[in-house]
């Protein structure tokens, strides 16, 4: 397989999207079915016009149909689809049915409103299915008929990794991409999920969603308000992808849920709160702490405490509400990318036991200076 470099990312390794390599696959198969022989390297097409060539791993062909597979190298990405075998099934199709899709095993079905495709439809999403048609069409032309199963072997137990059954997929992964390459330690696949999250929510009905920057936050978050799981969104440190997105696409109820660190970030102003986007800073963390009420001695230890966690511990020892104040400057900041009335924004502060440290309760989101000090 041809690989590609990303050259601003210290030579980080590119790979291949699953969409890529299903598009390969069903090439290679269709032109074993037409032409009765297996190619032994076959290009496709990508959205932005580059061309990769795949080894293939499984060759197989009997009456009416012929079978390929690709391994999918995610580069240097840590996609939990690195590795997977992604296998195309190509059959001829009814007359006028032009390309239909199947789900294989291993393959989501779409279970629930809300996603690019309808319920009932296999979980391979419309820009891999354009690449697939288009593969097939430069072996046999526009006007062919013929149905196409992608199935991948170890799919079910990959996808327990993904969020697909919070989505409503399944019985697999999804067969996903946009531009056909992964880039290495991206964010776009997380910000797509979180969408899509917000998309499956909306469209049930719901009018409340959590996000949550961990584990133990969307836990407690849950009991907290008894949410469904569809409304559990796994925003992780992208606090503002998920807001920007919910500005566009409205909830009337927001809540953002995470622990002392990332919600004291996100109180000092930032939308990402990944630790290589920088630090919380304790010295400012300090002086919230004396704007609550500490005294110069608690100031002083919170300052040169050694992490977050530990001065909200020093805070909790002496009764300040430190926890109060940071999510009152959270929802600021949170509140500046909403700016919508119609949307009512709640903080909630959790310690790393799921203990509710601090809030700020539900209030419309365009009084961004609604919340005093």
């Amino acid at each position: 397989m041809e690989a590609a470099k990303e050259p601003d990312s210290k030579n980080l390794r590119r790979g291949w999207t699953t969409g890529t390599c299903a598009a390969a696959a069903s090439k290679a198969a269709c032109m074993a079915l037409v032409y009765g022989k297996f190619p032994d390297m076959v290009d496709v097409t990508l959205p932005g016009g580059q061309r990769p060539s795949f080894a293939l791993a499984v060759e197989e062909s009997g009456e009416g149909f012929a079978r390929a597979g690709i391994v999918k190298d995610a580069g240097d990405d840590p996609d939990v689809t690195h590795g997977a075998l992604i296998v195309s099934t190509v059959r001829h199709g009814a007359p006028g049915s032009g390309i239909t899709f199947r789900a294989g095993k291993g393959v989501g079905t779409v279970t629930r409103p809300g996603l690019p495709l309808p319920p009932g439809e296999p979980s391979i999403n419309p820009v891999p299915r354009k690449m697939i048609a288009q593969a097939i069409a430069e072996i046999a032309g526009e006007a062919r008929d013929f149905e196409v199963e992608i199935s991948v072997p170890d799919g079910e137990k990959i996808a327990e990794k993904t969020l697909n059954g919070r989505l409503g997929i399944l019985g697999g992964i999804s067969i996903l991409g946009t531009t056909g390459i992964v880039i290495p330690f991206s964010c776009s696949a997380w910000i797509h999920s979180i969408w899509r999250g917000i998309d499956v929510a909306r469209a049930a009905g719901l009018d409340h969603v959590a996000g949550s920057t961990g584990n133990t936050s969307e836990k407690a978050v849950q009991a907290h308000h008894d949410l469904p799981e569809i409304a559990l969104i796994d925003m992780g440190d992208f606090v503002g992808g998920m807001l920007k997105y919910l500005r566009d696409h409205p909830v009337p109820k927001i809540t953002i849920a995470g622990g002392v660190a990332k919600m004291t970030k996100l109180a000092q102003g930032m939308l990402d709160v990944h630790s290589k986007r920088g630090l919380a800073d304790l010295e400012a963390l300090a002086k919230v702490a004396a704007e609550a009420g500490a005294g110069s001695d608690l100031v002083q230890r919170i300052a040169t405490a050694n992490t977050v966690s530990q001065a909200f511990t020093l805070a909790d020892e002496t009764g300040l509400p430190l926890g109060d104040r940071i999510a009152a400057l959270a929802w600021k900041t949170a509140a500046k990318a909403l700016n919508d009335r119609s949307i009512a924004l709640e903080i909630l502060v959790f310690d790393r036991q799921g203990r509710l440290v601090g809030e700020t309760p539900f209030t419309p989101s365009d009084h961004s200076e609604s919340l005093s000090g």
